[in-house]
This record gives C-alpha cells, sequence and structure tokens, in this order.
C-alpha cells in the first residue's frame, strides 16, 4: 500500500548539503526517524517526499529552502547588549542560548562582537540552504 497521510512511517536516512557533507542521518541516531505523516513535525519537503512511497522502497531527493527551514530571514539578526550574555568568552561562531519574550530558549549563533553589542542570527542553521536527503521506507502502520 503506498504512504499517505496520517500513515506512521519509519525512515532511515541521510541528509547532506551540496557539498556533499553530511549534516544528519539516522545512523548517527541510532535508530530510523518515526513520524505521522502529514502532522506538521517534519519540514514540508520531507513529509511530501514519503506519500506515495512503499515499505522497502528508496529515494534520493533535494529540497529548496522553501520546503526545508526557509530562507535567511535578515529581521532574525539583533544586536544585543554585550552583558545580556552571560559567557565569559564570546566569540563569533559560537551558539548560544537565548530566552524569547514566551519564555522558549532558541540558540543563536554569534556573528559579530564588540566591546558593547554582540550580534546575533536566530536563523535555523540549515535556513537558506538546499538540503539532499536519501531515504529508505524501513516500516509502515495506518
Amino acid at each position: 500500500m503506498p504512504i499517505k497521510k496520517g500513515d506512521n512511517v519509519k525512515v532511515e536516512y541521510t541528509g547532506t548539503l551540496q557539498d556533499g557533507s553530511v549534516f544528519d542521518s539516522s545512523e548517527k541516531h541510532g535508530k530510523p526517524l518515526e513520524f505521522e505523516v502529514g502532522a506538521g513535525n517534519m519540514i514540508s519537503g520531507f513529509d511530501n517526499a514519503v506519500v506515495g512511497m512503499s515499505e522497502g522502497e528508496e529515494k534520493e531527493f533535494t529540497l529548496e529552502p522553501k520546503d526545508a527551514y526557509g530562507d535567511v530571514n535578515p529581521q532574525l539578526n539583533m544586536k544585543i547588549p554585550r552583558e545580556k550574555i552571560p559567557a565569559e568568552e564570546v566569540k563569533p561562531g559560537m551558539v548560544v542560548m537565548v530566552g524569547l519574550k514566551t519564555g522558549q530558549q532558541v540558540p543563536a549563533k554569534v556573528t559579530e562582537v564588540d566591546e558593547k553589542e554582540v550580534t546575533l542570527d536566530l536563523n535555523h542553521p540549515l535556513a537558506g540552504k538546499k538540503l539532499t536527503f536519501k531515504i529508505k521506507i524501513v516500516g509502515v502502520s495506518s
């Protein structure tokens, strides 16, 4: 039976960037990825790619940023006072946790540091990137 919205699937996968470097894989996590198709828990392109596949089937596909983590949003770059970052030594490239007004903590990449301010990028690390996935369906249940 072809996979449809509402099915629960188990997928072995490897995700690579355009330069061929692996950014994530089920092997790294030691188990297949499990999710409900169409429940909104996956990036849309990955979710849509499994529809119509069957158990045991393999596939490779590339997602544009709009179907993955979106384009880079310049409005998610912010400057904050240096004293608001608790780390002793803050350098470009570091990832720090930032508290939002909602109380949620999100990772932010430090892009610039001077004596008074730290510039943070709150975009997802994979925003603006094309992602290629090799997947194999290893389980399906309704």
